[in-house]
């Protein structure tokens, strides 16, 4: 087999497999079951710690960076799996918070190449086998696991967690899941394990969300119900009710309630109880007190000028991030874009009260890029004021350009259209609270 370096990796990965989606787990599956063979004729039996997987339509990121930073607070060894990434590869594989180098995920890749045989896989199924590979030679006490697309049939899914997580259920990649909320549902819960512990943050579930489940055998801990959040007198902190395994409960005072959105927060704290762990309140609150992550309502001030970067790419976000839009005494000036399966439509239409104007291109780091004059023409239909431009970063420039000391540029619509914006921020300095 020829030596590869991780960028020659990850291009043979991406033009391999026939197609970038490709839900199903009888290959993947099968590959993991040949490298443990691999393994175990090696007298290195796999031995996983405690797993801890997480799906929604929104919230993942939140939800897993929150739990992290917790462990972390309390002394625990820490492996994080999340897709995709921003600026390098090595942002997907995480270890005591800190991106894993190329390195570790070349011997994944060389172990999982060997094991695989004549079974193709995605360039996803590559990432996500790497990353139990490099988890499991790290001697961790936690694994957490972001379901990449859906649940029931993503890649993560050949693990049974200890606790599964479902965050949200919103409309998004209806081609793959399904076009209605329900239909989506059961492809998240997908991931429950019978008698092991479910969470769901999820306050607002489709008809029947009761049912479905109950239909997964888990032992459901649901928000609203078996673990609540409310505001204290102050209103800028939380308390939260937990539910024990044993049926007891747990209370956290004082949770910050700035910073990644609370729910989030709790599911991540209520997962971890159910695991098993004791956490101290004090050591919660240092780790979740000013957590931001990047991409999501991340705030930045480049060439002087205040910008956000959020990764909403759903109607669901977009509500989000149009609630977090304050009204500031300048204008808010929009860059966007998305991928071909997103309801851009549903996307404006929260936030079409918010910007003075729209600055759209063409992602072009995906194949799966909506036509630029596309965005455009649902701009016009709307009666909203839209600019078209070659790329993201020429629509950034142009928003940095016109924007006034008062204004706000807010970058959304997808991963790849942030991290346009985060290559050229690696040149600028500082933050904004």
């Amino acid at each position: 087999m020829p030596e590869r370096n991780l960028a020659e990796w990850l291009t043979l990965l991406e033009a391999r497999h026939p197609a970038e989606i490709d839900l199903g787990l009888a290959r993947v599956a099968a590959v993991w079951s040949s490298i443990k063979q691999q393994r175990l004729e090696q007298n290195c039996a796999i031995s996983l710690p405690t797993v801890i997987t997480v799906a929604g339509t929104n919230g993942k990121g939140s939800c897993l960076a929150s739990m992290q930073a917790i462990m972390l607070a309390h002394g625990y060894r820490v492996g994080l799996f999340t897709s995709p990434h921003f600026l390098h590869y090595n942002e997907r594989i995480a270890v005591q918070g800190q991106s894993v180098d190329d390195p570790a995920i070349v011997r994944a890749f060389d172990e999982i190449e060997v094991a695989r045989g004549d079974i193709s896989l995605t360039y996803f199924e590559f990432g996500a086998l790497a990353a139990l590979l490099v988890f499991v030679d790290a001697g961790l006490d936690l694994m957490l696991l972001e379901v990449g697309l859906g649940g029931r049939l993503d890649a993560i899914n050949i693990i049974d967690a200890d606790v599964a997580v479902v965050t949200s259920i919103a409309l998004d990649h209806q081609a793959w899941l399904g076009d209605t909320r329900e239909l989506i549902a059961v492809e998240k819960l997908g991931i429950a394990r019978p008698s092991k512990p479910l969470v769901i943050a999820e306050a607002d579930g489709p008809e029947g969300f009761a049912q479905m489940i109950a239909a997964t055998g888990a032992e459901a801990f649901v928000i609203g119900q078996d673990f609540t959040l409310s505001s204290e007198i102050n209103g800028f902190s939380l308390s939260l009710g937990l539910k024990t395994l044993a049926a007891e409960s747990q209370c956290f005072r004082g949770l910050p309630s700035s910073g990644l959105l609370p729910t989030n927060k709790a599911a991540a704290l209520q997962a971890l109880s159910c695991a098993g762990f004791t956490l101290d309140g004090a050591k919660v609150i240092s780790a979740l007190d000013g957590l931001t992550l990047s991409g999501r309502q991340q705030q930045l001030s480049i060439d002087g000028r205040a910008v956000i970067l959020d990764v909403a790419h759903n109607p669901a976000a977009a509500k989000a991030l149009a609630v977090a839009l304050k009204p500031i005494s300048g204008r808010y000036l929009a860059v966007a874009s998305v991928l071909n399966d997103k309801d851009w439509l549903g996307i404006v239409e929260p936030l079409s009260e918010i910007f003075a104007d729209w600055r759209i291109a063409e992602i072009s780091a995906s194949e799966r890029a909506t036509k630029a004059q596309t965005l455009h023409e649902v701009l016009y239909n709307a009666g909203l004021s839209s600019r078209l431009f070659e790329s993201v970063e020429e629509a950034f420039q142009s928003a940095l350009k016109a924007a006034a000391k008062d204004d706000v540029i807010v970058v959304f619509g997808s991963f790849h259209t942030v991290s346009a914006v985060l290559n050229m921020q690696r040149e600028s300095d500082g933050c904004i609270q």
